[in-house]
C-alpha cells in the first residue's frame, strides 16, 4: 500500500492544503508546533475516522469553521483507491456528514462501512495500525513499557493469531455445552428407566382383561333392557295417539267457541262505529253551514262580488304582480342608495388619505429640511478634522526629511537593526561564556603553578615542559575582555538605532493610517455635499405634492356630498313604496282567507260523502259475519256429538303404565351406563398406560442413541479446543522464531560495534538483551537512547515479518515514524538513518514517512515537505522542496 495524496480543508491548524507523497522516504520537517504531525493524522483519520483520534471529533476542525474535509488517494494490491471523509460542526456536537471509499470494484458510503472496508483490505483495524506500521509521537516505548499479557495481546491481534484463541474458546464453549446437553440426557433416561420399571410393576395387561369382561357383561344387561323399554314405547305411543285424537277435537271445539265469539263482538262493535259514524256526519253539516256564514262576511269586504274561486285566484294574482313590481321598485332602490351612500363613503375615504398624505408629505418637507441643516454642519466640522489631518501629516513627513532612510523603506530598516542587534547580544552571550570558561581554566593553572604543579598535564614544575603556557592564557583572557568590552559598545549602539529605527517606522505606520483617513473624509465631505442640492430641491418637489394633494381631497369631499344627497332622495322613494306594498299585502291576506274558506267548505262536503260510504260498506260486512256465525255454531254441534269419553278414559291408564315403566327403565339404563362408561375409562386408563410404557420405552432407546452421539461429539469439540490451543502455540512459535531473527538482524545492523551480542524472544513475546559477556539485561535496564533505538528496531520487525507474511508477502502500508529521534542523541540518530535505509533498501519498503526536525533525517530523505505556520492566522501550510541538497545547504 502507498499514500499517493492527500488534501485538507478546515482540519486543525490547516484552512487548504494539499500533498502529493512519492515512493521511498519522505521527511516532513519544520518547527515545534507547526502541524507536521496533524499530516500524519489527517491520513490515518481518512483510513478509519474517530476510531483514529484520541479527542472528540469536533476538535479536529479549524476553530471557527463549521466543517472539515479530509481526502486520501492511496494505491493497494494493484488497484487506485480515493477515500473522502466530511464532518460537520454546526449543532451540539460534530458527526460525519459524508463518507465514501472509492475502489477498482465498488464504492462503499458511511462511516461503518468504509472503516469495515478499509480494515478487511489491510488486515487491521486502527489499533494494530498503530501498533505496526505508526509509531506516534511519544510512543515509541509503547511495546517495551506494556505488560507481558498486553504486549502478548498486541503482537497475537497483529499476526492474526487471536482469531485462533477465538476459535478455541468457541470449541471450548462448545463442548461445555455438548455436555451440559448429555449430561441432562443422562438424567432424562434415568427418569424413564424408573418409570418404565414403576409401570411394569402394575400388570397392566390381567387388568385390562378383567375390565373387558365386565364391560361385556354389563353391555348385555342394557340391550335386554333397551329391548323391553321399545315396547312399553310403543304401548305409550299407541294411548297417546288416541289421546292426541281426543285433544285435536277438544281443542277444535274450544277455537270454534272463540270464534263464535269473536264474530259476536266484531258485530257489536262495527254497530257502535256506524253510530259514531252517523254523528260525525251531523257534526260536519253543523260545521259546512258555520264556514259558508263566515265565507260571506269576508267576501264583503273585498273587491269579488261573488264566492267565485276563478275570480278571487283572478284577483290575488292581479295584487300579487302588484306587490311583486313594488318590491322590485323597492329594492332598485335599496340598491341605488346603497350604491352612492357607499360611493360617498369611499369618496370620503379618499379625501382623508389624500389630506394625510399631504401632511405626510408636509412633515417629510420639513425633516429634510432640519437635515439639510444638521448636513451643513457636518461639512464644516469634517473639513476641520480635514486641516487637523493635514497638520499631522506634514509633522510626521517632516520627521523623515533629516532621517537616512525614507518612509518607505523604515519597516524594512527596523528588521534589519533589530536582527543585527540580535546577532551582537548573541555575540556578547558567546564571547561572556567563552570569557568565562577562560578565567576558570586561568584560575584552575594559577592555582597548580601556586602548587608548583604544570597547569597542563599537573606534573612538578621542574620537570614540565608545558609551564611558559600560563601567559599565552593571560594573553587570551585580555584579548576576550577586550573583545567583549567592543561586542558590548556595539550592543549599545545597536539599541540606540533600534529605537531611532522603530520611531521611524510608527511614524511611516502612522503616515499610511492619517493619509487613508485624510482620503475617507474627503470622500465623505464630497458625497455629503453632492447631496445637498438634491434634498433642496426635494423639499420643494413635497411642499408642491402636499398642495396638490390637498385640492384634490376638496374635489373628493364635494363629491361625496352629491352622492349622498342621491343616496337620500332613493330612501324617500323607498318609503313611498313601503305604504303602497302594505296596503296590497293587506287585500291579498284577505283574498287568501276567502281561498281558505272555500277550500274548507269544499273539505267538508268532502268528507261527509266519504263517511256516508264507509258506514254503508260496515253494514255490508255485518252482513257477512252473521252468516259466518251461522256456520260456526252448526259445526261445533256436530263435533260435540262425537266425543268417546270411556275410550279416552282407557288410552290414559295404558299411557300411565307405559310412562312408569320407561322410567324405570331410564333409571337402570342410566346406572349401567355410568358403569359401562366406568369400565371403558378405565380400559383407556389402561390402555393408555400401556402406550406410555411403549413410548418411554421408544424415547428411552432414542435418548440412548443421543447419548452415544453427544458422547462422540463431546470428545470431537475436546480435540478441537485442544487442535485450536496447539495450531496457536506452534504458529506463535514459529512467528517467535521468524521475529527473533528479524529482530536481531536489525538489532545487529544498529548495532554491530556495540556492547551488545543477541536479543532472545521467548513465547511470550517476553525480550531480553545479552551483552557481549553474556549478562541479560532487560529492555527497560537500556539507556533512553538505546531502548529508544531497541523499540523501532522491534517494531520494524514486526513490520517486516507482517509483510513477509508466514505463508507469503502481503501489501503492507507506509511505515510511518512521528518524531522518532526525540530520545536519540546525535550518535544515535546515526543509528536510525541506518535502520531507515535498512527498511528502505534491504526490505524493501515502498513508502517510509518521517516527521522530524533533524538535520541528519532530512538531509538523507529522497523527499523533502517543508510545513511552516502564518504567526498572524495561525494557520499552516506545507511546500514540497524538489533540491534536497538546497535545503540541507539553507539548514545549514
Amino acid at each position: 500500500m502507498r499514500f499517493q495524496r492527500v488534501r485538507l480543508e478546515n482540519f486543525k491548524c490547516y484552512d487548504d492544503a494539499a500533498l502529493t507523497l512519492d515512493p521511498g522516504v519522505t521527511v516532513i520537517h519544520g518547527l515545534n508546533g507547526s502541524g507536521k504531525s496533524s499530516l500524519l493524522e489527517a491520513c490515518f483519520f481518512a483510513l478509519y475516522g474517530s476510531k483514529a483520534i484520541d479527542e472528540n471529533l469536533e476538535e479536529v476542525v479549524t476553530i471557527g469553521a463549521d466543517d472539515c474535509t479530509v481526502e486520501l488517494w492511496f494505491s493497494h494490491a494493484g488497484g487506485d483507491y480515493h477515500l473522502t471523509r466530511r464532518v460537520r460542526n454546526t449543532g451540539e456536537r460534530a458527526t460525519t456528514a459524508k463518507c465514501v471509499l472509492e475502489t477498482p470494484d465498488d464504492t462503499f458510503e458511511g462511516a461503518r462501512a468504509v472503516r469495515r472496508r478499509v480494515t478487511e483490505l489491510l488486515r487491521m483495524d486502527s489499533e494494530a495500525f498503530v501498533n505496526c506500521a505508526y509509531v506516534r509521537q511519544g510512543e515509541v516505548n509503547k511495546l517495551i513499557n506494556a505488560s507481558p499479557g498486553d504486549r502478548q495481546d498486541m503482537l497475537d491481534d497483529l499476526l492474526q493469531l487471536g482469531k485462533l484463541e477465538e476459535y478455541r474458546e468457541r470449541a471450548s464453549d462448545a463442548r461445555v455445552g455438548v455436555k451440559r446437553v448429555r449430561d441432562d440426557k443422562q438424567s432424562r433416561l434415568s427418569q424413564l428407566d424408573e418409570q418404565i420399571e414403576s409401570k411394569e410393576d402394575r400388570n397392566l395387561h390381567e387388568r385390562l382383561n378383567a375390565l373387558e369382561s365386565d364391560l361385556s357383561e354389563t353391555q348385555d344387561e342394557i340391550e335386554r333392557i333397551e329391548d323391553q323399554r321399545e315396547t312399553a314405547a310403543g304401548t305409550l305411543e299407541q294411548a297417546q295417539s288416541v289421546l292426541d285424537e281426543y285433544e285435536d277435537r277438544r281443542e277444535t271445539l274450544s277455537e270454534l267457541t272463540a270464534d263464535i265469539g269473536d264474530l259476536e263482538a266484531e258485530i257489536t262493535e262495527t254497530e257502535t262505529e256506524r253510530e259514531r259514524l252517523k254523528q260525525r256526519i251531523a257534526d260536519l253539516k253543523e260545521e259546512r253551514e258555520s264556514l259558508e256564514s263566515d265565507l260571506s262576511e269576508t267576501l264583503a269586504s273585498t273587491e269579488v262580488d261573488e264566492a267565485d274561486p276563478d275570480a278571487v285566484e283572478s284577483r290575488l294574482g292581479e295584487l300579487e304582480d302588484r306587490a311583486d313590481d313594488l318590491r322590485s321598485r323597492i329594492e332598485e332602490q335599496r340598491v341605488e342608495a346603497q350604491k352612492h351612500s357607499g360611493e360617498a363613503d369611499s369618496l370620503e375615504s379618499q379625501a382623508d388619505d389624500l389630506q394625510s398624505r399631504a401632511d405626510e408629505k408636509r412633515e417629510a418637507a420639513d425633516d429634510l429640511e432640519a437635515d439639510l441643516a444638521s448636513a451643513r454642519e457636518t461639512v464644516a466640522d469634517r473639513r476641520e478634522q480635514l486641516d487637523d489631518i493635514d497638520d499631522d501629516i506634514a509633522t510626521l513627513e517632516a520627521r523623515f526629511d533629516d532621517a537616512d532612510v525614507g518612509r518607505d523603506e523604515a519597516e524594512s530598516h527596523r528588521d534589519v537593526v533589530a536582527e543585527e542587534l540580535d546577532e551582537a547580544r548573541q555575540r556578547v552571550t558567546e564571547l561572556e561564556t567563552k570569557l568565562q570558561s577562560e578565567r576558570e581554566a586561568l584560575a584552575e593553572a594559577e592555582e597548580l603553578l601556586d602548587a608548583g604543579k604544570c597547569p597542563e598535564c599537573g606534573q612538578d614544575v621542574e620537570d614540565s615542559p608545558h609551564v611558559e603556557s600560563i601567559e599565552d592564557d593571560r594573553e587570551r583572557v585580555a584579548e576576550l575582555e577586550s573583545t567583549l568590552a567592543d561586542a558590548r559598545e556595539t550592543v549599545e549602539t545597536l539599541e540606540a538605532d533600534r529605537e531611532r529605527a522603530e520611531s521611524l517606522a510608527e511614524a511611516a505606520d502612522r503616515l499610511s493610517t492619517l493619509e487613508a483617513n485624510r482620503s475617507n473624509v474627503v470622500q465623505l465631505i464630497e458625497e455629503k455635499e453632492s447631496g445637498l442640492e438634491a434634498d433642496e430641491e426635494r423639499v420643494e418637489e413635497l411642499r408642491e405634492a402636499a398642495a396638490e394633494l390637498e385640492a384634490e381631497a376638496d374635489a373628493k369631499r364635494e363629491a361625496a356630498e352629491e352622492a349622498e344627497r342621491q343616496a337620500a332622495e332613493c330612501r324617500s322613494v323607498i318609503g313611498e313604496c313601503n305604504q303602497e306594498h302594505q296596503t296590497v299585502k293587506q287585500a291579498i291576506q284577505r283574498l287568501e282567507r276567502v281561498s281558505d274558506l272555500l277550500d274548507d267548505v269544499e273539505e267538508c262536503e268532502t268528507e261527509i260523502e266519504q263517511l256516508r260510504q264507509q258506514r254503508s260498506q260496515q253494514a255490508e260486512v255485518n252482513d257477512q259475519r252473521r252468516d259466518r256465525l251461522a256456520e260456526k255454531r252448526e259445526r261445533k254441534q256436530e263435533l260435540a256429538e262425537k266425543v268417546n269419553e270411556s275410550r279416552v278414559a282407557e288410552a290414559r291408564n295404558e299411557k300411565q303404565r307405559a310412562e312408569n315403566y320407561i322410567e324405570k327403565a331410564d333409571a337402570k339404563l342410566d346406572e349401567l351406563r355410568e358403569q359401562r362408561d366406568e369400565y371403558q375409562s378405565a380400559i383407556g386408563a389402561v390402555e393408555n398406560e400401556l402406550d406410555e410404557l411403549a413410548s418411554l420405552r421408544e424415547r428411552r432407546e432414542e435418548l440412548a442413541d443421543d447419548l452415544s452421539k453427544l458422547a462422540g461429539l463431546y470428545d470431537e469439540a475436546e480435540q478441537l479446543q485442544g487442535m485450536y490451543g496447539t495450531l496457536r502455540a506452534e504458529l506463535r512459535q514459529r512467528n517467535v522464531e521468524t521475529l527473533e531473527r528479524m529482530l536481531n538482524q536489525t538489532f545487529s545492523l544498529i548495532y554491530q560495534n556495540d556492547s551488545y551480542s543477541h536479543i532472545e524472544l521467548d513465547g511470550e513475546y517476553q525480550l531480553t538483551v545479552f551483552q557481549k559477556d553474556g549478562e541479560p539485561l532487560e529492555p527497560e535496564q537500556l539507556s533512553g537512547g538505546e531502548r529508544a533505538l531497541f523499540n523501532l528496531s522491534l517494531r520494524c520487525a514486526i513490520y517486516r515479518l507482517l509483510a513477509e507474511g508466514i505463508e507469503g508477502s502481503a501489501p503492507m502500508p507506509p511505515l510511518i515514524l512521528d518524531e522518532p529521534t526525540v530520545f536519540l542523541d546525535a550518535g544515535h540518530v546515526t543509528q536510525l538513518l541506518d535502520l531507515v535505509e535498512y527498511m528502505r533498501d534491504e526490505v524493501g519498503v515502498e513508502q517510509i514517512l518521517v516527521v522530524s526536525h533533524d538535520e541528519e533525517l532530512v538531509g538523507a530523505a529522497d523527499d523533502l515537505v517543508r510545513v511552516e505556520k502564518d504567526a498572524t492566522s495561525n494557520r499552516s501550510h506545507v511546500d514540497r522542496v524538489e533540491r534536497i541538497e538546497e535545503s540541507v545547504a539553507e539548514l545549514a
